[in-house]
């Protein structure tokens, strides 16, 4: 779907991202992560041309982006920002309907879609009429979210779409983030400096440091099997939890009733614990959680 190949942006003498290559599979969710500096956000930009790259070729649906007006381009493609980037001076309706006015989309139509948003990201309609500043931090990102998603775009690009929000909101939102079957159709590269929110809602994650690519793989990968000490410097501080929330029932070859193999270690924990009367089972559950440790340590 997305093709990344020999990428580099340069500022003068600095190279904010220095040839860095990947691929993203079309309905997958792949998390570039990093701290501040290391080249994630550029190297968002320059997936929809708000920046241009130094060298490289990128390809989206075996197209190279950088032979289409960046315009047309951006029209398929929805973009997130960390703080919304809504229009103070719009109301959330208006700033919804940019997209679908750029593409000349009949009234109904527009009306339509938004009020099939709103419900799906749990947004009143009488919304549509205040403006930005009335709503809540999670209201707002819900609204940049329709925005982003409104004309139904293949490939969704999201730049800290969770950072500027607390702790619950953002526990809430990712929840709804993972239950949202219009996510569950695109193609999304995601940017966080939050290694928690990379492991729960990335498919893959690219490690980024100093403008290069470290490793690439699934959150398993990159806990059992990292490819050098940054790698495991990187998630040493949170490693256990990350743990839980990256192996799956089904990697430990453990069956308890009620629960789907695809459903991770953490998720399955945390019910069986609200449930005093399954203690024999979140024991049967830690025991072939550390046996799979185990078995990893020694491949």
């Amino acid at each position: 779907m997305i093709k990344v190949e020999h990428l580099s942006k340069h500022f003068g003498n600095v190279k904010a991202v220095d040839d860095i290559s990947f691929n993203v599979n079309e309905h997958e969710n792949l998390i570039l992560l990093g701290t501040s500096g290391c080249g994630k956000t550029t190297t968002l930009k320059m997936l929809n041309r708000l920046i241009e790259p130094t060298h490289g070729k990128i390809y989206i649906n075996n197209k190279n982006i950088l032979e289409q007006q960046p315009e047309i381009l951006r029209r398929g493609i929805g973009y997130v920002l960390q703080n919304n980037g809504l229009f103070p001076h719009y109301t959330v309706g208006e700033n919804i309907a940019i997209v679908p006015q750029l593409l000349k989309w009949d009234k109904k139509q527009t009306e339509h879609r938004m009020s099939e948003l709103l419900e799906k990201l749990h947004l009143s309609k009488d919304y549509l009429n205040v403006y930005p500043n009335k709503l809540s931090g999670g209201q707002q990102q819900r609204v940049g979210l329709a925005r982003a998603l409104v004309a139904d775009p293949p490939v969704l690009l999201m730049d800290e779409p969770f950072g500027a929000l607390d702790n619950v909101t953002k526990a809430k939102i990712h929840a709804e983030f993972k239950a949202l079957d219009e996510l569950k159709k695109k193609t999304i590269i995601m940017v966080t400096h939050d290694v928690q929110e990379a492991f729960e809602l990335g498919d893959r994650i690219c490690l980024m440091d100093a403008g290069k690519i470290v490793q690439q793989g699934t959150p398993a990968e990159l806990l059992f099997k990292p490819k050098n000490k940054f790698v495991s410097d990187f998630l040493q501080e949170q490693r256990l939890q990350l743990e839980f929330r990256s192996v799956l029932l089904g990697d430990i070859k453990q069956e308890i009733s009620g629960f789907d193999e695809n459903e991770t270690v953490w998720s399955v924990m945390e019910k069986l614990k609200s449930n005093g009367d399954r203690s024999a089972e979140f024991e049967r559950l830690m025991s072939a959680f550390y046996q799979y440790k185990q078995h990893q340590a020694h491949e």
